[in-house]
């Protein structure tokens, strides 16, 4: 039972299992911005377009009285517009971050590498002050 609990322990303080913890929670809270941004901001501005139609509202009955059954294709259809918005916001979120990203990456150098001893100098410089070669 001890051997148990150490390996139980060292799984748990890996780091890869914290990471995953991190990405679980940030998830989370990623996701209730994601949602909150569909249900409030979206999905009225696409209720002004369609006028206000809700699909949620949709079934077929089969029978009569409160016991027959319904088939709601409606809320299947409401369903999938959500996760279809949803993926378009989450699309939208994510080609912004990465042209962010690309952005900042795609800043100049401002050192290079000398070709004679490798050490790294200015990206100005004409001569290198480690070896004291000239550069083209």
């Amino acid at each position: 039972m001890k051997n148990f609990m150490k390996e139980f322990k060292e799984f748990i303080s890996k780091g890869s299992v914290m990471d995953m913890a991190v990405g679980i929670i940030i998830g989370g809270a990623f996701t209730a911005i994601v949602t909150s941004l569909v249900n409030d901001v979206v999905t009225p501005l696409l209720s002004l377009i369609t006028g206000g139609f809700d699909f949620s509202s949709l079934a077929i009955t089969f029978g009569e009285g409160e016991g027959a059954a319904s088939l709601c294709y409606g809320s299947f259809i409401q369903a999938i517009i959500n996760f279809l918005l949803t993926a378009l916001v989450i699309f939208i979120l994510i080609k912004s971050i990465n042209k962010f990203r690309k952005k900042k990456e795609e800043a100049a150098p401002t050192t290079k590498e000398c070709p004679f001893c490798k050490e790294q100098i200015a990206i100005e410089a004409t001569r290198c002050p480690h070896c004291t070669s000239e550069l083209n």
